[in-house]
């Protein structure tokens, strides 16, 4: 058996790479579910006692949410969810696997400069756009040296030559994580969307790597899905707390470095299904820039025209009318975990063969851009909102 954080060079190789540990079982013993079941338990008690004790700096009157163009709530709301799910998953530590856990442990530090930053947007500090995406950067680039591995293949031949160039394969990983960490922001917009999608997106890819024999990565990845799980006991349906910059951002670093680690442990894994398992974040991300960049905004500019800000829209046109957002706000999230899992699932039953997950990518991202834009000029229709009398433009406001 190898294992993490031990150098080695690998024959035909020019870089000396850190060896990953390889592990048998296709199950999950009973010991592992119990661990899940603590780290559940841990991220439910921390949101729990944050509800409680309701710490002065953490109060929501030290930001004006409800004002914000891609509100969808109504009350000042805590923005805390990230120091529970960080705590969770830092005390998660003691449960993983010994194989794996140097790289946990590495990853958990890495993380922190990012959720440091977060945790500051979160409490009243503004932060901007340039500095979050270099704490992205920077806490990217400290995974990337504590566990001396990168992206060296994305199943693309002519990528791939590029790939074999340490400088730029580094440059590469930073880029990807860094579109992670803010497409996973960019997505928590309802109560238990993003920590629902987080969820699974961790079980799609801890399912990888049952299927492909690392049993201590499945672990490490179904306990940041029950890290997010018990966050979304007291963030859905009512949003008692969110997720906050520090949660999402937190969320979408680790879930990259899974799927990172689950690369480069098994060749036969492919970076297409990769792709797939976390296609709803990158494919909203990449239609958000897409929509601000064709209407001369800046693409870091907030809009009221995300996939999930458009279908929490119909349901209040179509059936539940505005005074029921209590009611809309959830079923917004319902709705997109459904559509979300499709593209997941897919992923996880083609993780080894990369043509046919290629061509499933190119399937759901051709839905995807079909459904925004029918859904788009069919809410553009003037109609009435359900419980009232006057004619409204939907796309005119949220």
């Amino acid at each position: 058996m190898r294992h993490f954080i031990s150098f080695a060079r690998v024959p035909g190789e020019t870089k000396t790479r850190c060896v990953l540990p390889v592990s048998l079982p296709k199950s999950v013993p009973p010991k592992d579910i119990l661990f899940m079941l603590l780290v559940f338990l841990l991220s439910a008690f921390f949101c729990a006692a944050l509800l409680l004790t309701r710490p002065r700096a953490l109060s929501p009157a030290r930001r004006d949410d409800i004002a914000a163009v891609q509100a969808a709530h109504r009350r000042p709301t805590q923005r805390s969810g990230g120091i529970a799910i960080f705590l969770a998953l830092a005390a998660g530590a003691a449960t993983v696997p010994g194989d794996i856990l140097p790289a946990y442990a590495a990853l958990i530090a890495a993380a922190l400069p990012l959720f440091v930053v977060g945790l500051l947007e979160d409490i009243g500090h503004p932060m901007t756009p340039l500095r979050r995406l270099a704490a992205a950067a920077a806490s990217s680039l400290l995974a990337t040296a504590l566990l001396w591995l990168w992206i060296e293949r994305v199943d693309l031949a002519a990528a791939d030559a590029l790939l074999r160039f340490a400088p730029v394969a580094i440059l590469f990983t930073s880029f990807a994580v860094v579109g992670i960490v803010n497409a996973f922001n960019l997505i928590d917009g309802m109560n238990g969307l993003a920590s629902g999608i987080g969820s699974l997106t961790a079980m799609g890819l801890g399912l990888v790597a049952l299927h492909a024999g690392q049993a201590d990565l499945a672990q490490a990845a179904f306990l940041i899905a029950a890290a997010l799980l018990g966050f979304l006991v007291f963030n859905f349906p009512f949003g008692a707390i969110f997720l906050g910059d520090s949660g999402a951002y937190v969320t979408g670093f680790l879930l990259a470095w899974m799927s990172i680690i689950l690369l480069d442990r098994v060749e036969e894994a492919s970076a297409w299904a990769m792709l797939l398992i976390f296609f709803w974040p990158v494919a909203d991300t990449f239609l958000a820039m897409l929509r601000r960049t064709l209407a001369g905004r800046r693409t870091d500019q907030p809009d009221r025209l995300h996939f999930h800000q458009f279908t929490m829209r119909a349901l209040e046109i179509l059936w539940l009318g505005r005074q029921r957002r209590f009611v809309s706000n959830p079923a917004t999230s319902v709705v997109i975990w459904v559509l979300a899992s499709a593209p997941v699932l897919t992923g996880v039953v083609l993780w080894d063969a990369p043509g046919a997950a290629a061509r499933a990518l190119g399937f759901y991202t051709l839905l995807f851009a079909l459904t925004y834009i029918l859904g788009i000029r069919m809410l553009k229709r003037p109609k009435r909102i359900v419980g009232t009398s006057e004619p409204v433009t939907p796309g005119a406001g949220i």
